[in-house]
């Protein structure tokens, strides 16, 4: 069987990232590296063993996928090309700058029979998998996300940078848009939100507590999940799950899950290789992204309401 033909465009660090998984994978070919940047293109390339392109539109009729970590401002424009060339496309989170540029890519992908999946990598925690496997009806979440500051990626809100991941995994496990978002951020080392608060109710009464902080003193990444009977306590770093159980008895049962762990980049990537194959792609669709999406915008339009009415309270009676 012949290998995939696969591109990674963006040659960032990120890309890079890519670039190393997909050279390492053995059902690809890593055919191409692109990126605008001609001498950034060509020392990945020089470094993988492949082609340096500089325009994502020479890729066509030279691959069967392509991956796409460029800035979140290009991904509509850069993944629409690769699909109406009939390439499959594996876009970085978010999908896209809003839920409108998100559609017309979500459009051209079905228009051309072509897979598009999202970037939302903790999915494919070995840990996360198998909170899936063992959740049953989620009724609150708690869940931390902090990172020391770096200078990379202060382009986006906190929101859209790290605290998109676990809204996703909420979307998911609750099956459902919530009904009611509370949320509050403020901005300290980027003009963006560096930290936020965020509370989601769902229909069903679910309710998820999240933090997210790209200015911590401490590099945190937590989920606990509470269910009937059980408390989940998920470790994304660690790739661990803890289960505590009470039965009927009231006696508490303690559990660590098996988790085989591994490199969720490569899970990943496995995963859109087999829906490449198969034409079938079973998690990350663009519509899911989509709909992770609306709810991160939605969440940053309730920290604007919130810092306005921070604001208003400071003209109004705050003393130095």
């Amino acid at each position: 069987m012949s290998k995939i033909r696969l591109a990674v465009v963006g040659a960032g660090q990120f890309g890079r990232n890519h670039c190393r998984v997909a050279r390492q994978a053995e059902r690809t070919e890593l055919a191409a590296i692109v990126d605008i940047d001609r001498a950034r293109a060509e020392e990945a390339a020089a470094a993988h063993g492949t082609v340096a392109l500089t325009d994502a539109r020479e890729l066509a009729g030279r691959v069967d996928a392509a991956i796409v970590a460029v800035p979140t401002s290009a991904h509509e424009a850069v993944a629409c090309a690769l699909l109406d060339a009939g390439i499959d496309v594996l876009v970085e989170k978010p999908i896209a700058v809003d839920t409108v540029a998100a559609g017309r890519m979500i459009d051209s992908a079905a228009r051309h029979g072509r897979i598009l999946q999202v970037g939302h990598l903790e999915r494919f925690n070995p840990a996360v998998l198998e909170l899936e496997r063992r959740a049953t009806l989620p009724l609150f979440f708690e869940i931390h996300r902090l990172n020391l500051f770096s200078p990379r990626s202060l382009d986006v809100d906190v929101v859209l940078d790290l605290m998109i991941h676990d809204v996703d995994i909420v979307l998911a496990l609750a099956g459902a848009e919530p009904a009611e978002i509370r949320a509050a951020g403020i901005c300290i080392l980027s003009p963006k939100v560096d930290i936020a608060n965020v509370r989601l109710q769902f229909p069903n009464g679910c309710v998820a507590n999240l933090t997210a902080s790209r200015v911590s003193t401490e590099r945190v990444r937590k989920l606990r999940l509470f269910q009937p009977s059980q408390y989940l306590s998920l470790d994304y770093a660690r790739q661990d799950l803890t289960i505590f159980s009470v039965d009927a008895a009231r006696q508490i049962g303690f559990l660590q899950a098996p988790v085989e762990k591994s490199e969720p980049l490569k899970l990943q990537l496995e995963a859109f290789l087999d829906a490449v194959e198969s034409r079938i792609l079973t998690k990350c669709s663009g519509a899911a992204a989509r709909q992770t999406l609306g709810v991160a915008l939605a969440i940053l339009d309730k920290i604007k309401e919130h810092s306005q009415v921070v604001s208003h309270a400071l003209t109004a009676g705050w003393k130095p």
